[in-house]
């Protein structure tokens, strides 16, 4: 009896809380004036940022059913520019089409601290989206302005070095995604001449790093990952080197998915490299494949739908035989050390024809590999596969073992960018033979 008297009370509390946010949200909305505009705008972004999950929920389904448009003003205001389609009418239709909570994230933008606190509710908001369905406008509204506010021509793309502030060097270990860092001699190795660390700034979000991408210097094309990420490994002269490996991009924050920093970040990151090291001629990743191993223990359906021509189609069903043969039945094996070691060449050729096969035909389509549409959609080539690039587990278990290089030209980003909008994937010579 106690509980429920104690959660009852709760929840009065819970909603009283958003009444005061949704009451404050209403009136920095009515607000004409500048000044106390301002003053509203901070006051209502305290009270947000005070919520507790259970409130954000509530303000969730608010903002999603009492912040929308009036159909009525948007159906006059459309009739109008179709029967006068002159930019008087168009502005009148955006102005009534426009829910009024993107105004009001506008105006709470303006406050200090506040796309902080936006972004973080976006990222509240993107956990319960799949729970709550009718809260997509919201989540639709936010993107939209994070889109324009986190335009990469506002960002500010900074190299961390050892130097940098140690509450930033925690942040990179913390959020390094794709190839953990072990410790602070581990970071201090990634941030070595013959590697480089660079990360995209918002100007309100100063010490918070958005996105960041590790280089490797080196020699030649490297085929595997241990190397790259060996802490004891020596170190190289940075003014030798020809080619620049990505081999790590770390998104950190969630709030912010869906907008597009990554691809510019690579770019800008190899246009400054090659500024600084004249001999760099060659600009690379060393990526992970990490829908492979599901996609090939599925049973995918190898046939016309695929979109691969009837020989390499035929070679594919073939491939697969020979790795059924080779894990008596379970593909499964593959992603453990011991199968995977026990693979002889012509499993081992088999494996790679049909990486190839799905990073080409299925790339383009739904449930493609994420990281390989990130890049060719960003303009690169799929240049090489590497067998045992990645023997660890989390390799294994992701892509057998396997990963891939895709080069940018930066002279064919923009044709290769287009052709993968037409569903198609550039490739190499050497891979497209592997079909």
């Amino acid at each position: 009896m106690f509980d429920e008297l104690r959660q009852a009370s709760e929840q009065r509390l819970l909603q009283r809380h958003v009444r005061r946010v949704l009451q404050a949200a209403r009136r920095l909305l009515s607000e004409r004036g500048e000044a106390n505009s301002l003053h509203l705008a901070g006051e209502l972004i305290e009270l947000i940022d005070s919520l507790p999950a259970g409130g954000l929920q509530l303000l969730f389904e608010h903002l999603a059913l009492d912040f929308n448009p009036d159909p009525q003003v948007v159906l006059t205001a459309a009739q109008a520019y179709a029967a006068t389609p002159e930019a008087a009418q168009l502005q009148q239709l955006l102005r009534a089409s426009e829910p009024p909570r993107q105004e009001l994230f506008r105006r709470l933008n303006r406050a200090p601290g506040a796309t902080g606190v936006l972004v973080r509710l976006r990222r509240s908001l993107l956990t319960g989206l799949a729970q709550h369905p009718q809260w997509h406008s919201v989540e639709a509204d936010l993107l939209h302005l994070f889109s324009s506010w986190f335009n990469p021509g506002f960002l500010q793309m900074r190299q961390v070095d050892w130097t940098s502030p140690a509450q930033l060097l925690e942040k990179i270990i913390r959020h390094e995604a794709v190839h953990a860092i072990d410790g602070w001699d581990d970071l201090r190795r990634r941030l070595q001449p013959d590697r480089r660390l660079f990360a995209f700034f918002h100007p309100q979000l100063p010490e918070e790093p958005l996105i960041f991408v590790e280089v490797a210097l080196a020699d030649q094309m490297p085929a595997a990952i241990a190397p790259l990420i060996d802490k004891q490994a020596p170190v190289a002269s940075a003014d030798r080197s020809k080619v620049a490996a990505f081999y790590s991009i770390s998104n950190c924050e969630p709030g912010l998915k869906g907008v597009s920093l990554g691809n510019f970040l690579i770019k800008r990151v190899a246009e400054q490299l090659q500024r600084e090291l004249p001999r760099l001629k060659t600009f690379c990743t060393l990526s992970p494949i990490p829908g492979f191993a599901a996609w090939l223990q599925s049973g995918p359906v190898l046939d016309e739908s695929l979109g691969l021509k009837k020989p390499a189609l035929e070679r594919a069903r073939q491939a697969m035989q020979t790795l059924l043969e080779a894990g008596n039945g379970n593909l499964s094996r593959l992603s453990q050390p011991a199968g995977a070691a026990l693979l002889e060449d012509e499993a081992r050729e088999a494996l790679q024809r049909l990486c190839a096969a799905y990073l080409i035909a299925q790339t383009p389509r739904p449930g493609g590999d994420p990281v390989a549409r990130f890049h060719l959609d960003n303009g690169a080539r799929l240049e090489r596969l590497n067998l045992d690039g990645n023997p660890s587990h989390k390799g294994l278990r992701q892509s057998c073992g396997l990963m891939v290089n895709y080069l940018y030209d930066l002279d064919r980003i923009e044709s290769h960018h287009e052709a993968f909008m037409a569903g198609e994937v550039a490739c190499s010579r050497a891979v497209s033979a592997l079909l």
